[in-house]
């Protein structure tokens, strides 16, 4: 539960900053779920840990009617206002604990999860929950940054990320994604890779870190091993991180 109140103390004080964040807003990532997507227009939708809204609000148009739920407040009212103020008004918006869903049994044909599941403390029982609301044959469109499967990168992209953000769980493996997923009964479809590069002082000032944690994560990253350094691609100048790479995966997995 700590880990909960910790989300929701994070995304609450930040929610305006997530709404207007380039890398939630316009990523390739969220065209593709678009395109990747078998709709044919009176489906419901229900997309969990919605965050600012932009994966409703690129479903809205294609969808009967779509249901963003999210684990904070502030987060559920910042996305209403985006949302509508695009024009989307077939959009619900409900309180609620991804790892425990206040929805019924097989009562959506999509169900989308973006940039979120890293929040998860047990993501096992999110993969349970989602198969359980889909329809029999209903499309799950998972999207997450992961963590490489070497060792040590792993390790150095999960510790950055939780100095940054002590909200964040872990950001999980590709293959521990396909193997927690096939263990559920869903069939994987479909699966795309994608390189996301983080602009250093914008992915700190999401946050609002005080300069003493940037100061910290600026150290570990400058001084990181060479392998570490060219597996993320970290570029510094005078000494002060300027970018690094990352990735996410995109896996569109089958209830059967």
């Amino acid at each position: 539960m700590s880990i909960k109140k910790d989300v929701q103390d994070q995304f609450g004080k930040n929610a305006e900053s997530y709404v207007s964040s380039l890398i939630h807003k316009k990523g390739k990532d969220l065209a593709k779920m678009i395109e990747i997507a078998n709709l044919q227009g009176n489906e419901r939708a229900v997309d969990i840990a919605t965050g600012g809204g932009h994966t409703a609000n690129a479903f809205a148009p294609f969808v009967q009617k779509v249901t963003a739920v999210d684990l904070t407040s502030e987060m559920l009212t910042a996305a209403e206002k985006f949302i509508k103020q695009n024009g989307n008004l077939n959009v619900d918006f409900l309180q609620g604990d991804a790892e425990n869903l206040p929805l019924e049994k097989e009562s959506f044909e999509i169900v989308t999860c973006r940039i979120a599941p890293h929040h998860f403390p047990h993501v096992d029982k999110f993969v349970s929950e989602v198969y359980r609301i889909l329809v029999f044959g209903g499309q799950f469109l998972l999207d997450d940054n992961v963590a490489p499967e070497r060792k040590e990168f792993d390790e150095f992209y999960n510790t950055v990320e939780k100095i940054r953000d002590y909200s964040h769980f872990r950001a999980w493996k590709k293959t521990e994604w396909i193997q927690m997923l096939e263990q559920e009964g869903f069939v994987i479809e479909e699966t795309y890779r994608f390189e996301k590069t983080f602009m250093f002082q914008e992915w700190c000032d999401r946050m609002r870190l005080q300069e003493s944690v940037k100061a910290e994560l600026n150290e570990i990253m400058a001084k990181a091993a060479d392998p570490i350094k060219k597996k993320f691609s970290i570029q510094i100048e005078n000494g002060d991180v300027k970018s690094f790479k990352g990735e996410a995966v995109l896996l569109k997995a089958i209830k059967s």
